[in-house]
């Protein structure tokens, strides 16, 4: 007889198998990989552990039926945390080959750490992506705001800022300019509203605004086009001409900083467009 899965067993599956892949990824890595203290690695090291850790808590939460005694909305806890671990885990798959794995001096034991660490990152992604996949809101469906489409785009616009701060923090790449200063202030202030909505749905605390919550996300996601859309222009243009800061700055995490914010952009561009048709379509 075929083995039929439900959805409810299909997502323990993926969450054991991402909880395992996640355990490995930084286990091996404190184990043999020998790897510099700060910086990329404790970032690495981070995402891993986070998701890990994220991943029992909501496994043990649901395995021992203490849903009703979270003190956090239980239908948008576990999607959000697992779109943070897939993004997490993501960003850790890219960096640590990157830094750890094209240095040719290390061989033996931790070279073959830190290629095991990099493919179960990789795997610990595939599972996170496949949970957040299953978890999410079919069209037509209704389901917890963080399981749509606005809900995940709002963890993509937090993580991508958060990648932005450590690319400009170590050099701080944005003081040079009264223009660049704007562009960080954009990031903060995008990323402290964005975080804000995240908290209060997995809170459970929209119905306290003063205002109706989905007039104010269009209200913000309009705001923050027209800021990111500033930032889109003005970085490239005082980082990269020759005007304003010489040909020899045009470092990798300064064009990487670029591409974020552009990426950052169309993020706040389709949750705008989300938005708006929750407000002017539904209504």
């Amino acid at each position: 007889m075929p083995l039929v899965l439900l959805p409810s067993s299909q997502l323990l599956l993926v969450r054991v198998a991402a909880l395992v892949f996640s355990c490995v990824s930084f286990s091996v890595s404190a184990h043999g990989a020998m790897l510099p203290h700060g910086g990329m690695a404790d970032w690495c090291i981070f995402c891993w552990a986070f998701s890990f850790a994220g991943t029992l808590l909501v496994l043990l939460v649901e395995q021992f039926g203490l849903q009703a005694r979270a003190p956090v909305s239980w239908t948008n806890f576990p999607i959000t945390l697992a779109c943070y671990a897939a993004l997490l885990c993501l960003s850790a798959s890219v960096i640590y080959p990157l830094y750890f794995l094209q240095d040719g001096s290390w061989r033996g034991e931790p070279r073959d750490c830190r290629i095991a660490a990099t493919v179960f990152s990789c795997l610990a992604t595939v599972a996170y992506l496949g949970e957040v996949s299953l978890a999410r809101a079919r069209p037509g469906e209704v389901a917890a705001y963080m399981a749509t489409a606005p809900g995940l785009l709002k963890v993509c616009q937090t993580s991508v800022a958060c990648l932005i701060f450590i690319l400009v923090s170590e050099p701080v790449a944005y003081d040079g300019h009264a223009a660049l200063k704007w562009c960080m202030a954009v990031y903060c202030i995008c990323f402290i509203l964005s975080a804000a909505v995240v908290v209060l749905c997995v809170g459970e605390c929209t119905g306290c605004l003063p205002f109706p919550f989905a007039k104010f996300l269009s209200a913000y996601g309009l705001l923050a086009v027209v800021m990111y859309l500033t930032a889109t222009i003005i970085w490239p243009v005082f980082q990269f001409d020759k005007r304003y800061r010489g040909g020899g700055r045009q470092q990798p995490r300064l064009v990487a900083v670029a591409v974020l914010t552009a990426l950052n952009f169309l993020l706040y561009l389709a949750d705008l467009a989300y938005s708006a048709r929750l407000v002017f379509v539904s209504v």
